[in-house]
């Protein structure tokens, strides 16, 4: 009982007992840098996994104890917090709050399920393929937010509206449990998860290598397509099979939620338009500069000159009927209005500051936090040292390799912070593959990929806490669940970092 009481206060007391053990025992007589960094790096891990303080709040660790302790200067540790990587994921955060502040995200997913039908296999699948789109250009965990409630919804008219035959018990369980796994399955994009986003800022900083959004897109879309089918089949054709057949209910609240939403809106079209035409200048962006030296365009500064826009164009709307149009809970939108001069003055933009309350602030200070930490470990060479010493251990097989640091990766995600997770191994994982004479990335990216896939547990992943807390899913159910999806996702990223990646996509 006591403990459960003050849960954060032993957990930060043991990382730091750790810490400062490991620092004054230097139990592998390290020089006094590299020792100091390494009781830093042991009680950070510590207090990421044990959730002793907010992530965000342990990744600002270093901009007090590296000064401190002489690791390196302030200016050069808050250099971190400000890396390119960081503003890519703040500008696809704004246009995320965009989409969701205008209601886009409900009719692209209602379209989508529009078009798959409505027997329950089907409307499965729908939502599989409706999270994953979104996920791949949002957040996983705004993704699932948006899509609980209407799940909620369907479940329940089909709840009171389906044959006789049909399980609604397997129905519930595998919509609410497709919505969190197929958000986390979007690694089609470098910003579809947060730990693609830290790897692809760990190769930049320690290699000088930039990885392309297009280049990341071609390599791995394929990839997120068989995991997103191998996920439906999984769940529906093996697991949990429904028997729910059409639905005319179902099909009507679908058809009637399309209807509510009624015609496509000013700002709904103007977010569309600022969303694709990000989309289309990442996908472009190295044809773009091979043609033209005057702008060479980069992955974060498309992310924010996209961002930027929404606060600069407007919403087309008043003021009051912009804030009504974007608060209202039965989200029906506004007619687009005519609009005296007067009015016009007066208009709203696509985003404004006060929007940017609902942003995920924390996950941009955790990259800046790993990646201060994997500098101040690779200044120290304490990776270069503690790879050749896993290396000593590890099989020059690259088939094993892979195998064993994917399965790794994939449990330890269950219990560990996934972005924490890849800012921690990404060096280590960098420095084995280099001792061992592979490329780097052959071994990084499925330690990345596998990163995002935990599929046992609440805590694995936002997502998966999301959907858990919504009393359709019981623990027992997920673990089961997870555990088979856990096992598939090794095999797949297996196979396909072994086969297929290296002729895509490497250093050499």
């Amino acid at each position: 009982m006591l403990y459960k009481r003050y849960k954060k206060e032993f957990a930060m007391l043991i990382g730091l007992v750790v810490a400062l053990l490991f620092y004054f025992l230097n139990p592998l007589s390290l020089a006094p840098k590299a020792v100091a960094v390494l009781s830093i790096a042991f009680a950070m891990i510590i207090w990421w996994v044990l959730e002793a303080a907010p992530l965000a709040v342990v990744a600002l660790v270093p901009i007090v104890l590296f000064p401190m302790l002489g690791i390196a200067s302030v200016k050069e540790v808050t250099k971190s917090y400000s890396d390119s990587t960081i503003f890519l994921f703040m500008g696809g955060f704004f246009i995320a709050l965009a989409i969701e502040k205008w209601n886009l995200h409900k009719r692209i997913a209602l379209n989508i399920i529009n078009l798959t039908g409505t027997n329950g296999d089907r409307i499965i699948l729908g939502f599989i393929l409706a999270t994953c789109f979104l996920s791949l250009w949002l957040s996983n965990t705004a993704t699932t937010m948006m899509m609980l409630p209407i799940a909620g919804s369907v479940i329940h008219v089909i709840t009171k509206h389906h044959n006789p035959s049909g399980n609604i018990k397997n129905f519930s369980l595998v919509l609410m449990l497709s919505i969190a796994y197929a958000s986390n399955f979007a690694l089609g994009t470098i910003i579809g998860t947060p730990p693609n986003v830290a790897y692809v800022a760990h190769i930049s900083e320690r290699f000088d290598y930039i990885i392309g959004f297009t280049d990341w897109m071609l390599v791995f879309m394929p990839l997120t397509i068989v995991m997103i089918f191998s996920l439906y089949w999984v769940m529906v054709k093996w697991l949990y099979p429904n028997k729910i057949t059409h639905s005319v209910e179902g099909k009507a609240y679908i058809v009637s939620e399309l209807k509510g939403l009624g015609k496509m809106s000013l700002p709904e079209k103007r977010v569309l338009i600022v969303f694709c035409t990000t989309v289309f200048f990442w996908v472009t962006k190295d044809l773009i500069n091979e043609f033209q030296k005057t702008i060479v365009l980069d992955d974060a500064m498309i992310a924010m000159a996209g961002g930027l826009s929404l606060f600069i164009i407007s919403s087309g709307l008043s003021s009051a009927k912009a804030e009504a149009s974007a608060k209202s809970e039965e989200l029906v939108l506004v007619e687009e209005p005519v609009l005296s001069e007067e009015e016009n003055e007066n208009h709203n933009r696509l985003l404004e500051w006060t929007d940017t309350s609902k942003m995920a602030w924390g996950i941009l200070l955790m990259f800046g936090g790993g990646i201060a930490l994997a500098k101040a470990l690779e200044d120290a060479n304490l990776l270069q040292q503690l790879g050749a010493y896993i290396a000593s251990f590890s099989s020059s097989n690259m088939l094993v390799m892979i195998l064993v640091v994917t399965t790794l990766s994939v449990f330890l995600s269950e219990v560990m912070s996934n972005i924490a997770q890849v800012i921690v191994l990404a060096p280590v994982i960098s420095s084995v593959a280099i001792a061992l004479n592979m490329d780097p990335l052959s071994l990084g990216i499925p330690m990345t990929l596998g990163a995002s896939v935990a599929s046992m547990l609440p805590m694995g992943t936002p997502p998966n806490a999301i959907v858990f807390a919504s009393g359709h899913v019981k623990i027992k159910d997920m673990m089961k669940t997870g555990f088979v999806l856990n096992i598939v996702c090794i095999i797949i990223i297996t196979l396909f970092c072994w086969l297929l990646q290296p002729y895509f996509i490497n250093l050499h």
